[in-house]
């Protein structure tokens, strides 16, 4: 009842945040290449007339990519976004968005001038109500339609170069579960034709990164969409797990008791229809996915491959991977060794850093694990365990940051496959992010995570710092009192040398009672007990 009575009182908030905005599809828009909507603050492009921001040309990286790719001018995501804009909104100072109507992340306010630090938090911590308001939160998602923004649902050469738009209406779920097809989706190069090996968000550097930005839009658009400022994505901490324990229906939905595949019908997730899972009919059609509902979520944890991956990832494994010190390694992709994101990422192994076709570990494995819905890359995002799995990634990913406290410099800047140098803009978010912008601590980005939060600065402040004022007014006086002490001891203990000496001697004299008269001996034998 709860959740029915939530999901209607927040059916009439909207949102905004990120890829195709309906402002920016119009013939007009895509011929001329152009997305500098006005922002309603004050109704000029990109909040020039407040000082937010101004339509300006985009700026492209010349570094070169890796080989993995080797066509120039076959897909719609090479040099993001220039196949459909050349010009965006460029914002100013802590302004963010399609039309610089949004804040930077980690700041708030009319102004965008306040600092704020959210906490993502464990799912079991969570109380009843919070895991509830959570879970309306996903259902209003996936039942209400994006008013900002729509999905293009063919390539920029099948809409005749923009002259005859393609573009469907998408919920705000569903959304982000199409940008996750999408960026991962094969290449479609004509006819029959298709290349597989390319993904602009794994595989390569940019894995990291790129699923960092998915988790803060995601997060910044149930905001929006709920009036909530203070929702953040909670995460699970599947370390040592020994089988699904959020697959439950108290939880992410638990066992159909006729069909394994299938979740319970007591679940709240039994009723969602997935979309954007047929990669191999969308290749055959040289067609993109529209958004169609394709069937219910697919799960039978536990029921995989156990060749491929015997077990879920476990402390020792994570540690491992934190005590690597490259970022990133060899040739960039999921044949790198001893590199740290293709060890979290799954593709080596995380005993030995050395890259392991034949093994899905760490972050793979989970996916692998779930059998179902969530180990096909391109349709994984329909599962909503994905994002709590993606949340503790990235945790890890947080945890390296903080341990090696790496230069922007570390990521590389060139040579990495298609769309994961450092200066290269992230598909197919608009406004446009980098790769580069990502590498840095979540602090810096607006949110920590409950297990990695510093010790509380209050008990410091409180408790702690109060004593240690307390001594540095007064140190003079302990080191007077601490020599003074030490030259006391020092003449006790030559006080207690001496009688010891003393005491030795009378012992000794006490020890030849036969060379004395029998009543002397008496005497002196009495004295001695006294």
């Amino acid at each position: 009842m709860f959740l029915a009575v939530l999901y209607c009182l927040l059916w009439s908030f909207q949102i905004s945040s990120s890829h195709f905005p309906r402002a920016c599809v119009s013939s007009k828009n895509l011929m001329a290449k152009e997305c500098c909507p006005p922002w309603t603050g004050d109704g000029s492009p990109c909040g020039q007339l407040s000082g937010r921001g101004s339509c300006q040309d985009i700026l492209l990286s010349n570094a070169p990519t890796g080989p993995q790719f080797p066509f120039k001018g076959v897909d719609d995501r090479e040099s993001w976004p220039s196949v459909f804009y050349n010009r965006t909104c460029q914002c100013s100072g802590n302004f963010m968005g399609f039309n610089c109507g949004n804040c930077k992340f980690g700041f708030g306010g009319s102004n965008c001038t306040e600092k704020r630090l959210l906490i993502r938090r464990n799912i079991y911590d969570l109380s009843v109500p919070e895991k509830n308001k959570f879970f309306a939160y996903l259902n209003l998602a996936k039942h209400t339609i994006s008013p900002v923004y729509v999905i293009p649902i063919g390539t920029y050469g099948q809409m005749n170069n923009g002259s005859t738009p393609m573009f469907n209406d998408i919920s705000v779920y569903d959304l982000f579960v199409w940008m996750h097809y999408y960026v991962s989706r094969d290449t479609l190069l004509g006819g029959s034709e298709i290349w597989r090996d390319v993904d602009f968000a794994h595989e390569a550097p940019g894995f990291l990164p790129w699923h960092r930005l998915f988790l803060l839009l995601w997060e910044q658009e149930i905001r929006e969409l709920t009036g909530d400022e203070n929702f953040t994505i909670p995460y699970w901490d599947w370390r040592d797990a020994e089988n699904c324990d959020i697959c439950t229906d108290e939880y992410l939905g638990g066992r159909h008791p006729e069909n394994p595949n299938l979740l319970s019908p007591a679940s709240f997730f039994s009723s969602w229809q997935i979309i954007c899972s047929r990669s191999e009919e969308y290749n055959s059609r040289q067609a993109l996915c529209d958004g169609t509902p394709e069937g219910p979520l697919i799960r039978n944890p536990g029921n995989h491959d156990k060749t491929k991956t015997p077990r879920l990832p476990s402390s020792a494994d994570v540690e491992f991977c934190l005590t690597l010190t490259q970022y990133e390694a060899g040739s960039m992709d999921k044949t790198a060794n001893f590199s740290f994101r293709n060890t979290l990422e799954g593709f080596a192994n995380p005993l030995t850093g050395i890259a392991d076709s034949s093994r899905s570990t760490m972050h793979n494995a989970l996916h692998i694990y779930m059998n179902g819905t969530m180990s096909q890359v391109q349709g994984s995002a329909n599962d909503p365990i994905f994002l709590l799995h993606h949340a503790f990634v990235d945790s890890v990913f947080e945890q390296w940051l903080r341990r090696h406290r790496p230069l922007l410099e570390v990521y590389p800047e060139a040579n990495a496959p298609i769309g994961h140098n450092r200066e290269s803009y992230m598909v197919p978010f608009l406004p446009l992010y980098r790769n580069g912008d990502f590498f840095i601590s979540s602090k810096d980005l607006g949110y920590d995570y409950s297990y990695l939060q510093d010790p509380d600065p209050g008990f410091y402040r409180n408790y702690i710092e109060p004593y240690l004022e307390q001594a540095s007014r007064i140190w003079p006086w302990l080191l007077g009192a601490a020599l003074v002490g030490a030259v006391v001891a020092a003449a006790l203990a030559g006080l207690s040398s001496h009688l010891c000496c003393h005491k030795r001697r009378h012992l000794q004299e006490e020890r030849q009672p036969l060379l004395m008269e029998k009543d002397d001996y008496h005497n002196l034998l009495y004295q001695s007990h006294l």
